[in-house]
This record gives structure tokens, sequence and C-alpha cells, in this order.
């Protein structure tokens, strides 16, 4: 059984818990629910940088890359360092993260904020909306096209922005739905943890412009994300190469200005 397999395995136990502690109501009745969303779309095509900065303890591939350092400390850099989004990793068992990390990231970071986990169920679709959240994310590669269609249009009704991930071309299909808003494409095979950026450019050309174009993973300079400009993409998705900084906001910093020179 591969990694993604186990994660998903782990998840559907997860979710089972979930909904037996808590009803649909129950989410629908907290204060970030009622929230409005702020658009990661519309930031990206204003942004000169496009950089969306993640918050990330350890990854299954790298285990830990940063866990002593506090998600509010590392939220506030990357506000300081005007990034144009923040991704938080909500999933514990695999990647340390958890959903006061969300409801954190949204208390301080006035812009959007994505959660980024694996969604499955509707019921995760409501709960992101009560955790502050503006994006959701859908990998497409543990979901079937319908289930794409209709964990996207729950979110619309939402409010929430949806970003679909996809790792090769025969998932592009699947992500092509009229409530999808933007299309990342994870230079991260799931089954390996290997990255390669040539992945979003040998993609770039089939992704109809409609959707926002988002690159996601295996960026250690400047000159990679300005390369995949040129293949349409507008936001760049990094936490890895911040996050094993001993101060993620700085390194943003540092990389957007470079990005903006």
């Amino acid at each position: 059984m591969n990694i993604l397999n186990k994660i998903i395995k782990y998840k559907k136990n997860e979710i089972n818990i979930l909904k037996s502690n808590y009803t649909i109501n129950d989410l629908q009745s907290t204060k970030l629910f009622e929230k409005l969303t702020v658009s990661l779309k519309k930031n990206l095509k204003s942004s000169k940088s496009g950089i969306i900065a993640e918050h990330k303890r350890k990854s299954p591939s790298k285990n830990i890359i940063n866990d002593y350092l506090y998600v509010e400390d590392v939220i506030n850099g990357y506000k300081k360092a005007k990034v144009s989004g923040i991704s938080v990793l909500t999933d514990y068992h695999f990647f340390g993260g958890s959903n006061q990390d969300l409801k954190i990231s949204k208390e301080i970071f006035s812009g959007p904020v994505l959660r980024k986990d694996f969604i499955i169920d509707e019921f995760q679709i409501i709960e992101s909306k009560s955790l502050g959240a503006d994006v959701v994310l859908l990998i497409a590669s543990i979901l079937s096209k319908k289930e794409i269609n209709n964990l996207s249009k729950l979110a619309k009704e939402l409010n929430l922005e949806v970003l679909v991930e996809i790792h090769c071309e025969r998932e592009l299909d699947k992500a092509l739905c009229q409530y999808v808003d933007l299309i990342g494409v994870n230079n991260r095979d799931l089954k390996t943890f290997k990255t390669d950026i040539n992945i979003s450019k040998n993609i770039s050309k089939k992704i109809p412009n409609d959707f926002i174009k988002i690159s996601e993973s295996g960026f250690h300079s400047y000159e990679s994300i300005n390369d995949l400009r040129l293949y349409g993409f507008e936001g760049f998705l990094i936490g890895e190469y911040f996050m094993k900084s001993a101060d993620p906001g700085t390194a943003a910093k540092n990389l957007i200005k470079k990005i903006e020179q």
C-alpha cells in the first residue's frame, strides 16, 4: 500500500469520528462560518509574486520539516512578507497540522487562506467553512469527476473557492468543472513524493485559460518561478522551501523581493 492509500484509509476513519462528534448544525453555528470569504483568485490576479506560502510541520517523505516554531510566528512572518495567500495543512497524523492552525491563521492573516487536507466527504467542506477557510483543496487523484463536481458545487454554495490539484494530464479532465476556480499542478508525485517542475510545464498548455494556474512544490529559486510564469502560471504554492528555514517569513520576503525585481 503506497503512502496516498494509507492516508485515505486513515482519513475515512477520521471522518467517521468527526461525524460522531459534530453535526452539520454544530459546524454552521460557529462564528467563522458566517465570515465573508476572501478571493485567492482575485489576489493572484493582482499580485506581482503570486506566492502562496504554506505552513507545514512535516510530511511522509521528509518527516519533520519544522516543528519548533509557533504557527503564530510563521503566519505573522508570511503576513509581513506580503504573500498572496496562505496554505495551512490541517492533517495531523501525516503532516502534523491541526484545525486550530487554520483558525489561528485566519485570525492573523486577512488575505485568503487555503485549507489543505485530503477532502473526500461533503462534511469536510462544511467543516472547512466553519474553520474560516476561504479556499478548499480537492485532489483529483483520490476523487472521481462526479465527486469533484459535487464537492466543488457545495463549496461554491458556501462561497468557498475551489482549487483542484492534479499530478498528470490524465487527471485534468476530472478537474475541468464549472465550479472550480483554480487548477494546481503538483510537481510532487504523491506515490513516490519526488518533485519535478517540468510536470507543470508539460501540462500547462492543456489547462484552459478560464482557470487560474498554480504550480505546487519543488521550488528552490526565483528563477524557476519566473520561468513558469512564461507557461501561464500565476500562483506558486511553496511550503518546504520556507518551512525548513529558521525564519519562514524572512525566507518568503527574500524570495518575493527577488521575483518582483
